[in-house]
């Protein structure tokens, strides 16, 4: 159950460059959504910070609680057709803040 739940995650670098790009281009009234256009399912994630991470033990789901709105993505398209496209991507991501993680921590 969880582990089908599909999301979207995106680097908070990639969403500071995206408001900043609104403030400079965008002076509409109405909402805009901002987002990579992309979903990964709970289990990928866990599997990707796993790998990224290093982790050797086993990962468990307990299907036996609430896994939430089965889907999370944006509608992403009208910023997109602004110009914007985010530019980190998840596996990327993931090792950028592992890394940043490891640096803080030999301090």
């Amino acid at each position: 159950m969880g582990t089908e739940i599909q999301c979207e995650f995106m680097h908070s670098d990639d969403l500071a460059e995206a408001l900043v790009f609104l403030m400079n281009s965008y002076n509409e009234r109405q909402f805009i959504n901002i987002g990579t256009g992309e979903e990964v399912s709970i289990k990928q994630l866990a599997e990707m910070i796993k790998t990224t991470t290093g982790f050797e033990g086993q990962i468990k789901f307990d299907s036996s609680k609430p896994d939430g709105t089965p889907r999370k993505l944006m509608d992403s398209s009208k910023i997109k057709s602004l110009g914007w496209q985010p530019r980190i991507g998840l596996k990327e991501g993931l090792e950028r803040t592992w890394g940043e993680y490891q640096e803080l921590i030999k301090k």
